[in-house]
């Protein structure tokens, strides 16, 4: 399949719409106006490479972008890999992971994460994250409670638990005394370049070699080491 072809499948419109999630500060800082960060990067390299122009559209959370490529609002997202957004996503490798970890307070009985799921036990979510699909499908006691962000829902509720992607979670904690971090890491998330499955075959097997490359020639490592997110870690190549 030619270049061309890939292109006009991706993005018919001539330019390609890239759904940015400014809600993960891992991998995306800034404003709408102005966004930066190592997925902004990603999709501008992604124009560049087949010769169009980049539109950036950006929302405040990962349920949002997803929403946005499933109603055809935008050509690729950068999205955790989950089997619910698989149905409707055609994801490459992960070229970023990121850890997910929990949070209590410094009288919880709970000492570390192993622990959480039990009867009794709430868990703050922010609603549509990777983490709250993957706690929705894998807690079988606990109780997950979604709101605008774990940690604010678990302060706003009197919460027993607060989830989130670790640095923010470790922020949170150094600003909120009587909290501590419960180790080790409840989940690693998988950031992965997707677009909707209505793209043809080659058209994603073009996605997922273009991000191979980028790992390997350390674009995405240079990516995260510029936007000053040490907390993320480079996928190891695709298998």
């Amino acid at each position: 399949m030619r270049l061309v072809d890939i292109t006009n499948d991706l993005a018919p419109s001539g330019t390609l719409r890239a759904s940015i999630n400014l809600g993960n500060p891992v991998l995306a800082q800034g404003t709408p106006d102005a966004p930066a960060g190592v997925t902004v990067d990603i999709a501008r390299e992604l124009g560049s490479r087949l010769g169009i122009p980049v539109e950036l559209i950006c929302f405040d959370a990962a349920r949002d972008s997803f929403e946005a490529m499933a109603a055809g609002r935008a050509d690729i997202c950068f999205l955790a890999v989950d089997p619910a957004r698989e149905e409707t996503v055609a994801f490459t490798a992960p070229y970023a992971l990121i850890e997910g970890v929990f949070a209590v307070r410094d009288d919880s009985p709970l000492t570390s994460a192993t622990d959480v799921d039990r009867p009794g036990v709430r868990v703050g979510v922010k609603k549509g994250s990777a983490y709250d699909l993957f706690l929705t499908r894998t807690l079988a006691h606990a109780e997950v409670v979604r709101g605008s962000e774990g940690t604010a829902t678990f302060t706003e509720q009197q919460l027993e638990v607060a989830a989130g992607i670790r640095q923010p979670v470790v922020d949170f904690v150094a600003t909120h005394p009587g909290t501590r971090l419960l180790e080790p890491c409840f989940m690693e998330i998988q950031q992965a370049v997707g677009t909707t499955r209505t793209r043809s075959p080659q058209t994603v097997g073009f996605l997922r070699t273009f991000v191979e490359d980028l790992k390997v020639t350390g674009f995405i490592a240079e990516a995260l080491i510029r936007s000053g997110r040490h907390d993320a870690t480079v996928a190891p190549p695709a298998a």
